[in-house]
């Protein structure tokens, strides 16, 4: 699975308990062996290059392409995650893995590879990893009842850490002994398992009166979403930064472990041992945020990884590197768990693929950009300069927080459908529109002021659930009287509106309420299209 996370809250349920769910704890278990092969895939690729080039950019640019595909697949990806069965996504892209990853053995095995097909097969490997991913992490809530969720993220977290310590020492010692063929063999295999487990899974189908939305309404819904969302903007952007610095140690740490260790036992002893202090640092996140606000801890990561940043570009010791590298896995865990959790929870279900996958584009963006700089930096410059350039950003990245505070999560995104379906002659078509909706509301004289700000605000909410345009206006002729208007695409639109209010959104409409207590009146207006010659006929 993709890395999930510690919530920042405790939960109520006890750690251990979604492993009392066969189908998680199945999934969990296979997903743990598939991990430990990508990281060993990773492991071996990016010691394959050192072999192959002994050019930075090109080691650096085996980190570019796999970021790559999360970058210009992200979107779409969220959205084919939200309109298509996620069992079926999941089988087909596993099924692709596994085929580009028996491509990459056959080639290895054979002595038929040089760096521009390991690239090829590099980014075609992550390009199954994109299109799955978003629609990965949206499964959880459909795997667990909600009170075992974050549980299930905290196991998830550790099962991914866990691999990282294992995956990294387990791959640099397999390629020592047998070679980087032999790698790749056990990461083509190791998809097998979370196959077989997804097959069997008997997703419950649930069937909508609403016609599927298309791909392209989709993937604006999600922009759209997003853009109407101050709390998931602020985080984004805070990730942005943090990946950007931070992807120069994953950009360049193979070479660095090249210098320093001429065996790629020495590169696995360096991701095994940031493995470890992440699998540690996603259980000592539960302790410090407990004690302490997220953003005392954030901040505390991130110096730390700073400082791992720098150590790695003035040590050439590599025992005394794998205790930075340690460290840094400890920090790199808290840091990104944070952020993971944050996004969950910030997103409903309906969009929730679809968030993610913006997420995704943003952190995977950042990584590709800044391994193709970083590298670029190294080739030109050198490894020590990159590497304290990158600290430094990542220590200036501190400052984010007073511009860009982490967001709150909402207390409870459960839908909250209480509008009442409209009285109609005809029912019209799915497909007709633009909708015109207007909701007249009277409002206390003395009240009008405050009824103003907090219909703003209801602003935002509209446009964030489907709405193009939106307005409010005074009756200059009834004092009191206020309407407001938003446009719709689609009469179908219009009704997935009302599956997207939140009970989170119930405090604003409280305070428009609390201004005009009377019941608004509701109209809605299909545009008039001119008959065609057939209808006239």
């Amino acid at each position: 699975m993709p890395e999930s996370a510690n919530p920042p809250a405790a939960a109520s349920s006890s750690p251990w308990s979604p492993l009392r769910i066969p189908l998680f704890r199945n999934l969990l278990i296979a997903d743990l062996v598939s991990d430990i092969g990508a990281f060993m895939q990773a492991v071996g690729a990016a010691w394959l290059m050192t072999s192959l080039s002994s050019s930075p950019l090109q080691i650096a640019l085996i980190q570019t392409a796999s970021a790559l595909p999360f970058f210009l697949l992200a979107l779409p990806a969220g959205s084919i995650g939200d309109i298509v069965d996620r069992r079926k996504l999941i089988l087909g892209t596993e099924t692709w893995m596994l085929v580009v990853s028996a491509i990459l053995v056959v080639m290895t095995y054979l002595r038929l590879i040089n760096p521009w097909f390991l690239l090829l097969l590099t980014f075609a490997l992550s390009v199954g990893d994109a299109i799955e991913s978003p629609a990965w992490r949206a499964i959880f809530p459909e795997l667990v009842p909600r009170s075992e969720l974050p549980p299930a993220l905290a196991l998830n977290g550790i099962e991914f850490n866990l691999a990282r310590a294992v995956g990294p020492a387990l791959g640099g010692v397999i390629i020592a002994l047998a070679g980087v063929s032999t790698a790749f063999l056990v990461n083509a295999i190791s998809f097998l398992g979370v196959i077989v487990v997804i097959a069997r899974w008997k997703r419950p189908v649930t069937k909508s009166k609403l016609p599927t939305e298309t791909f392209s309404g989709a993937t604006a819904a999600a922009i759209r979403y997003v853009r109407y969302s101050p709390g998931i903007r602020r985080l984004l952007v805070r990730a942005a930064f943090v990946i950007f610095f931070s992807s120069a140690f994953w950009a360049l740490l193979p070479a660095v472990a090249k210098n320093v260790s001429h065996t790629s036992l020495g590169y696995g002893l360096l991701l095994g041992f940031f493995g470890t202090g992440a699998v540690l640092g996603a259980v000592a996140l539960q302790r410090l945020s407990k004690r302490y606000p997220v953003e005392v801890v954030i901040a505390a990561a991130t110096g730390v990884f700073a400082g791992v940043l720098a150590a790695t570009a003035l040590v050439a010791q590599l025992w005394i590197l794998c205790i930075f590298s340690f460290f840094g896995g400890m920090a790199w865990t808290i840091f990104m768990s944070i952020f993971n959790t944050l996004i969950q929870r910030l997103a409903p279900d309906w969009v929730r693929a679809r968030v993610l996958a913006v997420y995704l584009f943003v952190f995977q963006g950042s990584m590709t950009l800044g391994s193709v700089l970083w590298g670029a930096t190294a080739e030109r410059t050198s490894l020590e300069v990159a590497l304290l350039a990158s600290g430094i950003g990542i220590a200036a990245c501190l400052l984010l927080r007073l511009p860009f505070p982490l967001p709150e999560p909402s207390a409870t995104l459960d839908v909250w459908n209480h509008w009442p379906k409209p009285t109609m002659f005809e029912e019209p078509e799915p497909d007709a529109g633009p909708v015109l909706v207007t909701v007249e509301y009277k409002v206390d004289r003395d009240k009008e002021r405050e009824f103003l700000e907090a219909i703003h605000k209801y602003e935002r909410v509209r446009r964030r659930d489907g709405a193009t345009r939106w307005g409010v206006y005074y009756d200059s002729e009834s004092p009191g009287v206020y309407l407001e208007t938003f446009l719709v695409d689609s009469w179908a639109e219009h009704q997935r509106q009302h599956n997207r209010f939140t009970v989170a959104d119930e405090e604003i409409e409280k305070q428009v309420f609390r201004c005009a207590p009377a019941s608004p009146k509701v109209r809605h207006y299909i545009y008039a299209r001119k008959p065609t010659r057939d209808e006239e006929k």
